[in-house]
């Protein structure tokens, strides 16, 4: 497991526009650039907005294609009760839909199990995956607390301050990325929110077993201060991937994609770079 020190970001540049478009059974996502395909999934009570300064990174080398998961920005959500192996099967649909057949997968948090799902069932369809942010078997406690935070969400409604508590520190890299998170937080549709939410507090064991069958370079991200998606549970998954490796950016919390962008995207470089030399 490497560390990787980040120097002090640039600040977020002004948050762009993206627009939508549809797929043929609605789900809403941007697609921008050409080549190999990168496709990105964001978390739970973001949108694929979140993934700004990737896309910018990205889109100069691959098609880039940033989706709104389920119940979120412009897409409809899933029924309730949906679970993380819905999630995955909503997924597969998108990319016939758009017509990849194959891809790179990168997700966050709640992507991230949408992610390390397709790369356990979908097979050759997935040519990499990076797993950001990503939970693995939480223990007793973090587990009583996802679960409990899940079955509030319909009596007191979405919690918008508590994510971000956790998910950011005070540092001053911080400040800007907090600030857009408040506002995609303040955005979330409750019912989207809830149906995700449910999906993401009982999906940590749902594939957990299947990294060892995973065949692909698969990359396994955190910040080194993430309470919830801990850089041991990276070490975990990448000691269990035949194909799988940590990198865990210093100083970073759970949003470290926006809190550090330059350094986790010279690890998605490498990432992309990731068994070119035997093709």
């Amino acid at each position: 497991m490497r560390k990787t020190q980040s120097a002090p970001s640039h600040p977020l540049s002004p948050q762009p526009t993206f627009a939508r478009r549809r797929s043929a059974r609605g789900a809403a996502y941007f697609e921008a650039g050409r080549g190999e395909p990168l496709v990105l999934i964001h978390g739970v009570g973001m949108r694929l907005d979140a993934w700004a300064p990737q896309i910018a990174a990205f889109e100069k080398t691959h098609r880039i294609v940033a989706i709104d998961m389920p119940g979120h920005g412009e897409s409809a959500s899933l029924p309730t009760g949906s679970t993380l192996e819905d999630f995955v099967a909503w997924f597969a649909r998108f990319l016939d839909d758009i017509g990849i057949e194959t891809a790179n997968v990168a997700g966050h948090s709640m992507g991230a199990l949408i992610a390390g799902g397709a790369a356990a069932t979908l097979g050759d369809r997935i040519a990499r995956v990076a797993y950001l942010n990503g939970v693995y078997r939480r223990d007793p406690a973090a587990k009583a607390a996802v679960l409990s935070r899940a079955a509030s969400i319909r009596t007191e409604g979405v919690d918008r301050e508590g994510p971000l508590q956790r998910w950011f520190g005070e540092d001053a890299n911080s400040v800007q990325a907090r600030e857009l998170t408040r506002s995609w937080l303040g955005m979330v549709d409750p019912e989207g929110y809830a149906v995700a939410y449910n999906a993401f507090a009982g999906g940590d064991e749902t594939y957990a077993d299947d990294w060892r069958h995973v065949r692909c370079p698969a990359l396994f991200l955190t910040g080194s201060r993430d309470p919830n998606s801990t850089p041991e549970m990276a070490a975990q998954m990448a000691a269990m991937t035949p194909d799988g490796w940590a990198r865990i950016v210093e100083g970073h919390r759970h949003m470290v994609n926006l809190t550090a962008p330059d350094a986790v995207n010279a690890l998605l470089a490498e990432w992309l770079s990731h068994g070119e030399e035997a093709r």
